[in-house]
This record gives structure tokens, sequence and C-alpha cells, in this order.
């Protein structure tokens, strides 16, 4: 099985037995990512720079040492060192790139000057900015491309004066990237779209044979899938896991599915620089069943109704902590119980919860506001209308058939909040998958 998937693929990459690719896909995503970037450097950046008193942004990269932002900013190449130059102008950004050239940078439009990397500190003294943001963050790794090497470099080109003027744009570079346009939201829709498709197919006879087929082979199909499409991959190896009443037994491991397995998928993908965070959920059939057990059917089913509830709950908030907190009211009040992560309680009366949602869009675990309990430093950013997240949840509901032990039920989707509240962004798990 795993040699047949992976062959099948590889030819379907290689245009092999099947129609050719649309020769201007390349062209088309450029295109998107194009406007995507001058509409956040026209709409974003300047609120951004100013609500955190960044009057110039320089981010620092040299060949093979790019930063995280390489392409949101437009790529390019450098060859030595090169920087990248933003000043506040009031209601503008003035864009300028020094030791950067190529096709991507040089035919998008959204910069306003290109000259030699020996310019640079000319340029910031020419324009005096009294606060300089670089990358450098202590709790956002997507703000942190500036290496300790680049640093020291950088203090020196531009000289005393303006090195002491250097601080942290961590708050100014999640802003930035985490407020959204029109067109980034509709296309981390069209990702999400593409996530969901494969991650339904491969919970499926076209790819699962019961007693044949491994969790890693189902891994492999869904990587194939993605080095088909041209995507990237969101976590690496997907997630392929079983769940039993002892928990989690096996991940995308030569583990062969088997009947009465019930199957997990935690996956996303990578396109035009948006990551996708999103699980599924299967049942693998036994011989004579035609349904999956009503306990297991039923530990799905309070799963939903705990997310209903976070749907109702979740609003645009001073801080993402309020949000969460707001959702753990109205799930409580509800009737289920929260618990620590895989600390279910002993009572099969109730269904206990963990829930995790977390910032998404430009990496699967995203840079903006973290409703999660695992980005406490992000819980107090602002949460407003237009961010994208991934709402997750565990739910752990006690099921007869397996002697009253809990499933552990994963859900989780991406989204975006508006002034209306939580709205999706592509049809969500809705139905427990069932294999035959």
């Amino acid at each position: 099985m795993r040699r047949m998937v992976g062959a099948v693929a590889l030819l379907a990459a290689l245009g092999i037995g099947s129609a050719p690719a649309d020769a201007q896909e390349a062209r088309r995503r450029w295109e998107v990512a194009c406007q995507i970037r001058h509409e956040k450097f026209d709409l974003v950046l300047p609120t951004a720079m100013q609500d955190n008193d960044i009057e110039m942004w320089i981010v620092v990269m040299r060949e093979g040492l790019l930063d995280p932002l390489w392409e949101a900013l437009g790529r390019g190449y450098v060859g030595g060192w090169g920087y990248w130059v933003f000043t506040d102008r009031g209601d503008r950004v003035e864009r300028a790139v020094f030791g950067v050239g190529g096709y991507g940078p040089e035919q998008c439009g959204v910069y306003d000057h290109f000259g030699s990397a020996d310019e640079v500190a000319a340029w910031v003294a020419a324009r005096d900015p009294a606060r300089i943001g670089v990358n450098m963050a202590e709790h956002i790794g997507g703000a942190d491309g500036l290496s300790h090497t680049s640093y020291q470099h950088l203090r020196t080109v531009l000289g005393t004066r303006y090195a002491e003027r250097l601080v942290s744009a961590e708050r100014m570079v999640s802003d930035f990237r985490a407020t959204r346009t029109a067109i980034e939201i509709a296309t981390f829709a069209r990702a999400g779209e593409i996530s969901r498709e494969i991650a339904d197919r491969a919970f499926s006879n076209e790819v699962i044979t019961p007693g044949v087929t491994t969790l890693e082979d189902v891994a492999w199909w869904m990587r194939d899938q993605q080095l088909a499409r041209g995507l990237d991959t969101s976590f690496d190896m997907p997630s392929v896991y079983i769940t039993g009443p002892d928990g989690i037994a096996a991940t995308s491991t030569d583990r062969i599915i088997q009947r009465g397995d019930l199957l997990m998928i935690d996956w996303g993908v990578g396109y035009i620089d948006f990551y996708t965070d999103m699980k599924r959920v299967a049942y693998v059939l036994r011989e004579g069943e035609t349904r999956a057990p009503a306990g297991i059917q039923n530990a799905f089913d309070q799963a939903k109704r705990v997310r209903d509830v976070m749907k109702r709950s979740i609003r645009v908030a001073p801080t993402a902590e309020a949000a969460i907190e707001a959702a753990w009211a109205g799930i409580e009040a509800a009737g289920f119980r929260r618990i620590e992560f895989n600390r279910p309680s002993a009572d099969a009366s109730v269904t206990d919860v963990v829930m995790g949602p977390h910032s998404v869009g430009n990496w699967g675990h995203g840079i903006g506001p973290s409703l999660a309990f695992f980005n406490p430093e992000r819980m107090t950013y602002p949460f407003r209308p237009g961010t994208l997240f991934s709402m997750e949840l565990f739910a752990y509901t006690a099921v007869p058939e397996w002697g009253g032990a809990k499933a552990r039920i994963p859900l989780e989707d991406d989204a975006v909040i508006t002034e209306r509240g939580v709205e999706w962004l592509y049809p969500v798990a809705d139905r427990l998958l069932i294999i035959k």
C-alpha cells in the first residue's frame, strides 16, 4: 500500500498519467502574494508602527540566513547583507531595500527605493528616527529573526548614535502580521478548503483498507498530496493517530489500521505563506457494523456541543484572555467540566473539556493574539476583528463500549473573529467520518 500510494502521487506530481498542471499557477500565486503585500504595507503597517511608537523598522538578512518575514516582505536575493527599511511618514510608510534584488521585490511595485547595502547608514541618518524597531522578540519566534551577529553588524553599520535607538519590534510585528486584510482572509480560506479536502479523503476507503493500511501510509499519502499540489506543511509529518481506552496508541507509525479503531488527524498545509491547523476524526467499522457504536458517536456529539458553546461565547474583547474566559463561563454553565490538559475526571456523568484556541495564519501556530494557555504573553494582546485563529478543543466523554473509559475527541478548525462573532472559513468537521 505504501509503495503504491507514493508511486501514484509521484507520477501525478510529474504530470505523468494526468492532465498537465496549469502553467500559470506559479504566476497566479505570486500575483496574490504581491497584492497582499500592497494591502499590508498601505493599510496595516502605518497603524502597526504608530501604535507601537516605531518610527523606523529595519529587517536585516544575509545570504543563507533569512528572516521569518522574508516571504511577507517579498522575498528577493541577498548576496551579502540585505536591509529592508520602513519609515513612518505619517499617512504612509516609506519602503526601501538595500543589497536586495530579484524579480519578486522589483516587479511587485511595493518598494520606493532600491539601493546598495553601503547606502543604508546614510539613508537612516537622513531620516533621523527616534526609535528603530528590529526583529528581536522574547515571546514570538516569528518576530525574532535578528541573529546576534546580525545585531552587532547593524550597530556597527549605523554607528553609535543610531545603534542606541534600536528597540524590539515584537508587538509591532505581531500587529502587522495578525491584522488581516480581505485578500488575506480569502487566501487563508482557500488554504483551509484544500486542507479539509485532503484530510477527508485521507480518512476514507480511497486511502485506507482495514487490516492493510498503516498510519504511516496515510501520513505519507497526505504528504504526497502536498508535494503534488505545490504545498508546504504546517507541522512536517501529519499526525495520524489512534485513540483507545488507554489514550493515544500510536501516531504516524507502522501500526496497521484495524476495524474498530478510532482515528484522528492533526495537520495543516502551507499555501502562499498561509498555514492551516485542523483535525479530523474517523471510526473504522467492524464487520457487520453500519455505523459507529453509540458511545463513540455520543462522544463526538458532545464535542460538537462544546464547540457550539465556544462559538456562541467567543467575541471581540480587550484581550484574548478575556475572550477565552467568556468561553469558559459559557462551557461551565452548559454543564461541562474544565480540566487540565489530558487529565480527565473519573466522573462518567460529565464531559471534561480542554480548550486551546490559538492564533493561526502565517504559521500553524500563529503570531498574533492567542486564546491558548500555552501562549500566556499573547493572551494579553487585544482580540480584534479580523484575527484568524484555530478553534481547538478536546472533549473527554465516557464510552460504555470501552468499559466507561473516556474517549478524547479533538475538534479543530480555523476561523476569523468579526464584530458578529466567530465565523468559519470553510465547512468544519461536522460528522464522524466512517471507514468501511
